[in-house]
């Protein structure tokens, strides 16, 4: 049975360099396109995390050289990976599309994300963003330009940003009509461009959501039948590392925020993205956590990690 599904894709995994990241998303398409072929209607987010980070830092050097006349803003620079990773996850699924001899029009929507300006994660942020340091080197960048940096889950240092909660998807209306009319949409890129109301205006802010929790509200919005977050595991895994390690095939709601509180998840890594399933299982829908390679069998109940009431 054809269902409407949401792909979150992992900014990690997109590369760390825009050519590295076209040669990437050719082989990301494939298994996106399979469930296309299938007959699901396909909606796709992904991350930002090391993309923003890298067109801030490189703006911020620009200016201080005096090459540029002034760094960019964090919410440009959510608008600039938007276009760019959008521009290539397109033009690979498009290619693929093509191949396969299936009609189908992509398009990304850069897309503005509310968020409340009194979210207290305003003031303490947690979000990784930009390239991994040393400890040495992360040191260094914190005491030049005032960044937060953080050790992230055991792979080096890196810089945090505030990360608010999504409350709404401001273009909502025009990803339905676009998923009504048939096409592929690529949506809600790196969590979406944060902005805030004030005075009946809109007005961009610093900071990033964080992409699977923006996943999960898009998901809502758009009436989807599953959310599928993808990570770099096949399941989901209790006691990570240890000898009593045990990956899950599903987990309820009630067993998921058990686990959360138990700390059995990373807070820059799985902990999101179960915390995500976990709210989009709570308007009814399937959310599945799963590896890109299985997210058709994924979809199936074959592989990866469902969370249910």
């Amino acid at each position: 049975m054809a269902k409407r599904i949401v792909i979150a894709l992992g900014g990690n995994a997109l590369g760390n360099t825009p050519y590295e990241q076209l040669a990437l998303v050719t082989e990301t398409a494939k298994p996106i396109v399979d469930l296309i072929e299938q007959g699901n209607e396909v909606v796709i987010a992904h991350g930002n995390g090391p993309q923003v980070g890298m067109i801030n830092l490189g703006m911020a050097t620009a200016a201080e050289a005096k090459a540029i006349k002034s760094d960019m803003p964090f919410p440009e620079c959510g608008a600039m990976s938007q276009g760019y990773i959008g521009y290539h996850l397109q033009n690979a699924i498009g290619n693929e599309l093509a191949a396969r001899g299936i009609v189908k029009d992509v398009a990304t929507v850069v897309t503005q994300v509310l968020v409340d300006e009194n979210d207290p994660a305003f003031q303490n942020p947690t979000k990784p963003v930009g390239a991994f340091y040393d400890k040495e080197t992360a040191d260094r960048i914190a005491a030049e330009k005032g960044y937060t940096m953080v050790e992230d889950a055991g792979r080096g240092y890196r810089q945090v940003v505030p990360s608010p909660k999504p409350i709404d998807v401001i273009e909502k209306n025009t990803v339905n009509a676009l998923i009504k009319d048939g096409c592929v949409v690529i949506t809600v890129g790196g969590g979406g461009i944060p902005v805030v109301r004030k005075d009946g205006k809109l007005y961009g802010t610093p900071a990033v959501i964080d992409k699977d929790f923006a996943s999960a509200k898009l998901a809502e919005l758009v009436h989807a039948d599953a959310l599928v977050i993808l990570t770099a595991v096949e399941r989901v895994c209790i006691n990570w590392g240890k000898p009593d390690q045990q990956s899950l095939s599903e987990m309820s709601v009630e067993e998921a925020e058990k686990y959360c509180g138990e700390g059995h998840f990373a807070p820059g890594s799985m902990l999101p993205k179960v915390k995500a399933a976990i709210s989009f299982a709570k308007t009814g829908g399937q959310a599945i956590i799963a590896s890109l390679e299985n997210a058709g069998k994924a979809v199936k109940g074959e592989s990866g990690t469902i969370v249910h009431l």
